[in-house]
């Protein structure tokens, strides 16, 4: 009797401890399994926005300018401006254009008109901005800067149309020299302006005794009337056919090539009409 209760209890025993050991293999098998793999997110280029805005940057000009009203036009390399409720005087660096008015002068050099004229009308609003250099001004007291209309450069539109040569490269002034000599090598495989003369425009100067005059060559009747013109047809040394009219600012200075009773015949021959 005893040995069939002690066989019940044993019996009994075993299965209770079966039935832990299903269990703890159950709990063991949950707590073994995979845990959800998330997907990994890189994190955020602090870069990125640093690039956007040197992309941005890129469209600004590199160097400072100064926007400063304009007073009047010396001549073609030279205006004056108001700086501090002070006139300066501005010299364009590295470009020398012929002379209108020097002292030590006779009278104005061939093409020194044409690049005042031009730059009368590149400047035809009140304001200019100025970039300076290194050094910034020259023996005269006058301010040497990069001058620009609107973000175009007067020099550069200058050595364009053959109306100054690039000069008065003196270091450390040289920021745009490669790039001044450039276009002005553009300028004189086109024989543009001052470059139309052989030996007019050399390193160190303007030779007018090679530019013919050509008011001694021509026949009198080719000469123009001035009398009763009522719109004046002028051709530029760079070629541009510009017409001026009785209101215009270089009405009276001008003396026609060509003259017509209106402007509608002008703008048939080819003339534009003048920015003043």
């Amino acid at each position: 009797m005893r040995i069939k209760l002690y066989t019940w209890c044993l019996i009994l025993v075993l299965m209770l401890a079966g039935c832990s050991l299903d269990e703890s293999s159950s709990t063991v098998t949950e707590n073994d399994s995979p845990e959800p793999v998330q997907e990994q997110v890189d994190p955020p280029d602090e870069n990125s926005d640093e690039t956007e805005t040197e992309s941005l940057e890129d469209t600004e000009p590199e160097y400072e300018r100064t926007e400063v009203p304009l007073v009047r036009v010396i001549d073609g390399d030279t205006i004056k401006v108001i700086i501090n409720n002070k006139e300066e005087n501005i010299r364009f660096l590295l470009v020398d254009t012929p002379e209108t008015n020097h002292p030590r002068m006779d009278g104005p050099q061939p093409f020194g008109h044409d690049a005042k004229n031009f730059m009368e009308e590149f400047m035809e609003g009140e304001m200019v901005e100025i970039e300076l250099d290194v050094s910034e001004r020259d023996h005269y007291g006058r301010i040497l800067a990069y001058v620009y209309v609107n973000g175009v450069s007067a020099q550069e539109e200058l050595l364009k149309r053959g109306l100054a040569r690039v000069a008065y490269i003196f270091p450390p002034n040289t920021r745009y020299v490669d790039s001044y000599q450039a276009i002005q090598k553009n300028a004189q495989a086109e024989g543009v302006g001052i470059w139309s003369v052989e030996n007019y425009a050399q390193e160190d100067g303007f030779y007018p005794e090679f530019v013919e005059d050509p008011e001694l060559k021509a026949p009198a009747e080719e000469k123009p009337v001035t009398d009763k013109c009522t719109v004046k047809g002028n051709i530029s040394s760079s070629g541009e056919k510009i017409y001026h009219v009785e209101s215009g600012a270089y009405y009276d200075r001008t003396i026609p090539e060509e003259c017509f009773n209106t402007e509608e015949e002008a703008e048939k021959a080819g003339y534009r009409k003048s920015m003043r």
